[in-house]
């Protein structure tokens, strides 16, 4: 191919031909590099403009394989082995080197999956706590009694105190549970039966449920000792609401 008196090298079109440039195409490449090295940069601006970039561009560097040379593959002698990596390869900083499944927290409280509190159902299905419990209780006074270290048995009473607490509690809460059964069911037989029905307030609540507490005491004789517990709270109470320091101009 002749353009602009430059004769170009056979398959130098805009159609690469398959193979690559080999050892002639690259002499008589050499050889129009040359050429052009001692042209006007006029009359090479028009060549380039005659001929197109990608012809120009051939004649001025040569064809250049487009696809990259590919690393070398290398081959295992047995499968068991591991595979053989090129050491001129960088490796990542940041890598995961082994897949390890991340543990997730959950907490039953506050999680949908777990469904709804139900307080009865909860109760029935672990009813059987209170008797491992008991057990504990009596295995805690049995060892009391035979210990002799006071500050072992300080420890041992202040569990058992601590036990017989939560029994209590627990005692009084199923009661007004009951108890608040009984009322929500004659309501219920009242509206039944056409009329308004009435809710108590929480302060009239905790009034009868005073009532009934000293009715229990004064049947078991601790009544004296319940009143002292409650004034000496009382008194607590009134003292952290006392002036700490006397403020001065003020009238007497």
């Amino acid at each position: 191919m002749t353009s602009g008196g430059i004769d170009l090298p056979e398959g130098s079109t805009s159609r690469e031909e398959p193979g690559g440039a080999d050892s002639k195409d690259d002499a008589e490449y050499a050889a129009i590099r040359e050429e052009l090295s001692h042209m006007p940069f006029d009359e090479l601006q028009e060549l380039k403009e005659r001929l197109g970039s990608k012809v120009y561009k051939q004649a001025m560097f040569g064809k250049q394989s487009r696809c990259k040379t590919k690393g070398k593959v290398f081959s295992r002698l047995n499968k068991n082995r591991p595979v053989e990596v090129s050491s001129k390869k960088p490796v990542s900083k940041f890598r995961e080197i082994v897949a390890v499944k991340k543990k997730v927290a959950r907490d039953p409280r506050f999680d949908d999956l777990s469904g709804e509190y139900n307080e009865s159902h909860f109760q029935r299905t672990y009813s059987f706590i209170d008797n491992v419990k008991d057990r504990e209780k009596k295995t805690l006074m049995k060892t009391l009694k035979n210990e002799k270290d006071p500050e072992k048995k300080e420890q041992l009473q202040y569990l058992i105190n601590r036990m017989n607490q939560q029994e209590a509690a627990s005692r009084q809460k199923q009661v007004r549970k009951e108890k608040d059964k009984e009322v929500m069911k004659k309501e219920f037989e009242v509206v039944k039966e056409g009329k308004k029905p009435f809710f108590l307030k929480k302060a009239d609540k905790k009034k009868i449920e005073l009532a009934e507490k000293y009715k229990e005491l004064k049947e078991s004789g601790k009544v004296e000792k319940y009143l002292s517990k409650r004034r000496k709270k009382n008194a607590s109470k009134d003292r952290k609401r006392l002036p700490s320091r006397h403020i001065k101009g003020q009238a007497s």
